[in-house]
């Protein structure tokens, strides 16, 4: 909805309701996801504590591991990995920073992750249902014309949600080999999305 003041444009967060559903489509076996994050970043913990209740609907147990900063994350990821077989990193800059890390730790460990968008996924994640931020930024751009060029009050438009065309399940063919996962065509592996990218 509107937020009052001079204030619009587009969000970045995608549905947590549909990423929740990837472990029971995924990861059907999954017994306790563990939900990663930074707990000094307010919408990290926003989507924590809401992914969690839609865990709750679907009857998945979990449990939260929090960082302060990239200081304390490897020992926080060791004691996900031996207590749950799958985690959940939202969008978090600090975890997204140290992506590679927290693969040195989870990947031999045999853990897969789902990851709240695609940059952490190229690295550390085996999927995630991610959002392009280049169509909502083409979304946000519409909006600031219709506000410069066509005189339309902010304080009365919506922030709006991506879209479901600018939504897309990846996976990581690397780690997914490695683990032993196969995805079937509604995932895009992210070597043939960057090949098209790329053309």
């Amino acid at each position: 909805g509107t937020v009052g003041g001079n204030v619009s444009g587009t969000s970045d967060l995608a549905p947590l309701d549909q990423q929740a559903a990837m472990f029971d489509e995924l990861l059907p076996s999954a017994q306790k996801i563990g939900i990663l994050y930074c707990s000094a970043e307010v919408n990290s913990v926003y989507q924590a504590v809401h992914i969690g209740e839609y865990l709750d609907q679907l009857n998945i147990a979990h449990q939260d591991f929090t960082f302060s900063d990239s200081n304390d994350l490897q020992s926080v990821v060791q004691d996900a990995v031996s207590k749950c077989d799958v985690l959940y990193i939202p969008t978090d800059n600090t975890a997204a920073s140290n992506a590679g890390l927290i693969d040195s730790v989870a990947r031999p460990a045999g853990v897969p992750i789902i990851t709240g968008e695609e940059s952490p996924c190229k690295l550390c994640g085996l999927a995630s249902l991610s959002i392009d931020f280049y169509e909502i930024g083409h979304r946000a751009g519409e909006m600031a014309y219709e506000i410069l060029v066509n005189g339309a009050d902010p304080a009365t438009m919506p922030v709006e949600d991506p879209s479901e065309e600018s939504l897309t399940y990846v996976y990581n063919p690397v780690i997914a080999q490695e683990l032993g996962y196969t995805f079937d065509e509604d995932l895009t592996s992210l070597d043939r999305k960057s090949t098209r990218l790329n053309s």
